[in-house]
């Protein structure tokens, strides 16, 4: 069944609907590989910006703390990362991804690129690449 024009022949609507999917295919890709999203987000930040408070790393993924304490649980029971209390502030833990989590965001970023390729299969090299520039123009990254 098809949607009225006026939804699927917006921008927001359709990147909205690009969006889901995306979702969707990363989501599956990361749970097959025993991973989920904001797992894999938090392990990026720390592979990309380095050690970090619990907070700091909320604060970058817009993460409540909370479930940003969940996270942590799981990938440190995982022996992805690492927590200690900050040695400046005793209150904050500082977090640091260990050499089994660098190994584990690896292969989880080939899975991420698995979800690309599918997500975006009908284009070419070169419309891929016009795309990402567009939307981080759009999304100002």
């Amino acid at each position: 069944m098809s949607e009225p024009h006026r939804l699927s022949g917006t921008v927001l609507w359709l990147l909205g609907r690009a969006a889901q999917r995306g979702h969707a295919l990363a989501r599956e890709r990361l749970e097959a590989g025993g991973i989920r999203k904001w797992h894999y987000a938090v392990l990026a930040a720390l592979k990309e910006f380095g050690q970090q408070s619990q907070a700091e790393i909320g604060r970058r993924l817009h993460l409540d703390r909370s479930d940003m304490v969940a996270v942590l649980n799981d990938l440190q029971a995982d022996d992805y990362v690492t927590r200690e209390p900050d040695p400046a502030d005793r209150r904050r833990n500082v977090v640091t991804i260990s050499d089994t989590g660098a190994a584990a965001l690896a292969r989880f970023d080939r899975l991420i690129a698995e979800a690309d390729d599918l997500l975006l299969a009908d284009l070419s090299e070169a419309e891929r690449d016009r795309l990402v520039a567009m939307l981080e123009r759009i999304a100002q990254v």
